[in-house]
C-alpha cells in the first residue's frame, strides 16, 4: 500500500466532512494488511467528532478505497477511530478540544501535575488543580496556573467516571430524549 497516495486520497475526503486525518498506519499482518486510520475534528461543540461522525467517515473511506488503486491488490482490514483518551495531546487544538477534562501533565524539570483543563489557546493552557496536603495546610484550596506549551513534555487525558457537569460543554440531563430517571413498563 502506498501511504502517500492514501493520504492524498483521504485528507480532502475527510475535510469535506469536517474531519481531519490525524494518523494513518499500514500494518502488515500475514497476507493481509491492517489500514489503521485515526480521525479528529471539532465536532458539534468543539470537543471532537461524535461516534456518528466516525461511522459516516468509515463508510466514506471504505467506498473511496474500493474505487482507488492506492491500496493495491492485497486484501486489507480497515480500522477507523478517533484519537481516544490515551493518545497524548500534542497540538493546541487537542488541548482546546479537551477543555473541562482532567489531564495529567508531565512538565519540564520532572514535575507531574493532574489538573482540570480550563482553557487553551495558541500559546498555552490554563489549568486548575488542588495542591497536595501538607502538615501546615490540611485542606488546600484549588489553584489556577498558566502553562506555556514549551513547559509541557507530555499531556494525557484522565478518564473520569463522575466528571462534574459543565453547562457550557455538556447537554442537560435528558436533553437527548433519554430520561434515565423514568422507567418504561412493558405490557405482556
Amino acid at each position: 500500500m502506498n501511504e502517500d497516495a492514501l493520504r492524498e486520497l483521504l485528507q480532502p475526503l475527510l475535510e469535506s466532512s469536517g474531519l481531519e486525518l490525524d494518523n494513518l498506519v499500514v500494518i502488515p499482518a500475514g497476507r493481509r494488511s491492517v489500514l489503521r486510520i485515526t480521525v479528529d475534528g471539532e465536532g458539534p461543540k468543539g470537543r471532537g467528532p461524535l461516534l456518528d461522525d466516525i461511522a459516516a467517515a468509515t463508510r466514506m473511506i471504505s467506498d473511496a478505497l474500493d474505487d482507488s488503486t492506492a491500496v493495491g491488490n492485497n486484501p486489507y482490514t480497515l480500522e477507523v477511530s478517533s484519537r481516544g483518551t490515551s493518545t497524548p495531546l500534542t497540538e493546541p487544538k487537542h488541548y482546546r478540544r479537551n477543555r473541562g477534562r482532567l489531564v495529567k501533565l508531565a512538565l519540564v524539570g520532572g514535575e507531574s501535575l493532574t489538573a482540570r483543563l480550563l482553557s487553551a489557546d495558541e500559546t498555552g493552557v490554563q489549568v486548575e488543580f488542588t495542591p497536595e496536603r501538607t502538615k501546615q495546610v490540611k485542606h488546600p484550596q484549588p489553584e489556577t496556573r498558566g502553562l506555556s506549551y514549551d513547559q509541557i513534555t507530555k499531556a494525557v487525558i484522565q478518564v473520569e467516571l463522575n466528571r462534574p457537569f459543565d453547562p457550557e460543554l455538556d447537554d442537560e440531563p435528558g436533553a437527548d430524549g433519554d430520561d434515565s430517571s423514568e422507567t418504561e413498563e412493558q405490557e405482556d
